[in-house]
């Protein structure tokens, strides 16, 4: 099946057409109005800097429940411990950065490029994107970033600079989006990682069925976490 090469319009081809590993469109930009769309329809932008612009649909998709967080005793200890400290917004830009240098530093290449970075940044900036940030006697030790539109959390990258820091921002996100009633988060592509905290794949066709109904009457915006 063809890879599409995307133009200046604001579109995507139906995803129905992407390859069998999920490559649906090369090219466009990463302007803050086609991100947005392409997370409205079940897209996401997943590149190097070896290469265009990629965007993916993958079929199965990662997701988790919030109902289906799963916590090991290990770490629920941790969290009672209060070893870190959580915070939400407070650092959006150093957990971005620091999720690129951790990925670089273990040899494993990013998505993350500079591009990226000030598209998200931008996101950010227009109520969209969020971060969660885990502290250790006041240095920033690990977190997660990610973009919200409706009741959906669509996860992007973490990182870890002490054991558990990560674990324990994904833990306090899932939970404080439990209560607020989302939908689901969107975790992508399969991990061991995530599947351990219970994420589970979905068919695509069901991934987006669920996105529909978090989106519907929602107006296009972030929601505080």
């Amino acid at each position: 099946m063809p890879v599409f090469q995307l133009t200046d319009a604001l579109n995507f081809p139906p995803i129905s057409l992407a390859e069998p590993d999920g490559l649906l469109a090369v090219g466009g930009d990463l302007s803050p109005e086609r991100i947005l769309l392409a997370y409205r329809l079940g897209i996401f932008p997943w590149y190097s800097e070896q290469t265009p612009i990629l965007w993916w649909s993958p079929d199965p998709r990662l997701v988790l429940f919030p109902g289906e967080l799963k916590v090991s005793k290990s770490l629920l200890r941790v969290i009672g411990k209060r070893v870190f400290t959580v915070t939400f917004d407070r650092a959006f830009a150093e957990v971005v950065k620091r999720c690129a240098e951790v990925r670089r530093k273990r040899g494993e290449g990013t998505w993350i490029v500079p591009e990226m970075i000030d598209a998200y940044l931008r996101l950010h900036g227009l109520g969209y994107a969020h971060s969660v940030e885990s502290w250790h006697q006041g240095e920033l030790v690990g977190g997660l970033y990610g973009v919200i539109l409706g009741k959906i959390f669509f996860g992007e990258s973490m990182f870890t600079q002490k054991t558990d820091a990560s674990k324990v921002a994904f833990v306090h996100l899932v939970e404080r989006l439990r209560r607020l009633d989302f939908h689901l988060i969107d975790c992508q592509v399969a991990t061991g990682h995530l599947i351990r905290f219970g994420a589970r794949e979905i068919p695509r066709h069901e991934f987006l069925r669920i996105l529909a109904g978090a989106l519907e009457g929602i107006r296009a915006s972030g929601k505080p976490v």
